[in-house]
């Protein structure tokens, strides 16, 4: 079979942090919901798919958390378990947008090729200004799982980058008949520190 090259991911940047004391927490028959009554989440510049949202000054709710689906501009479900947990119009809910991982591409257990040979490439913004250099973590996912859920996904060893803010470009092979991989993209960037990646490619 050919070499199969795939964009994981476009140029993606930090989104400024969203504060309300009308978020909202909801746990209903396996479906976890966060939600506020008037402050925008979702849309433009704000928070999407597969972003991952750290959570700070709620009683029970206070983790990270995958975002699932979009439901409008107020509310998106996501992969982990929330505690229902209701705002009380005075106690202000930050969600810090902390990251994200991108869509899931075929692996080599996928074609259930023998070699399980991949090869990744991290792009990132490093120009020596602490206003747009990337800081941070990338490391690729796999799972064997045909239909994963979060749960499934695991580190694939010796494909991490942390950042030292000096090269813009890096590369990784890693071996494995994974079914499904992904990238992992974690940031400790101040929102007024945008930068995350510029893109993620893969070849297998």
């Amino acid at each position: 079979m050919a070499q199969t090259s795939t964009t994981l991911s476009g140029a993606k940047s930090h989104r400024t942090n969203i504060t309300g004391a009308d978020i909202s927490f909801t746990s209903t028959s396996g479906v976890f919901t966060i939600k506020s009554t008037t402050t925008v989440l979702t849309g433009a510049g704000k928070l999407e798919v597969r972003d991952l949202v750290t959570v700070t000054n709620t009683v029970n709710n206070n983790s990270t958390f995958t975002i699932k689906e979009v439901v409008s501009a107020t509310e998106f479900t996501v992969e982990e378990t929330v505690t229902t947990e209701t705002s009380d119009g005075s106690t202000s809910t930050t969600l810090d947008h902390t990251g994200f991982v991108t869509d899931k591409a075929k692996g080599d257990g996928y074609y259930s090729q023998p070699d399980g040979v991949h090869t990744v490439a991290y792009q990132i913004v490093n120009l020596g200004d602490s206003t747009d250099d990337f800081n941070g973590t990338i490391k690729m996912q796999g799972t064997l799982a045909t239909t994963p859920t979060e749960d499934d996904w695991f580190d694939v060893s010796d494909t991490t980058l942390t950042s030292d803010q000096s090269t813009t470009n890096h590369a990784y092979n890693f071996t494995g008949n994974f079914v499904w991989v992904r990238a992992k993209v974690e940031t400790t960037n101040a929102s007024g520190n945008p930068s995350m990646v510029t893109s993620i490619l893969l070849n297998n």
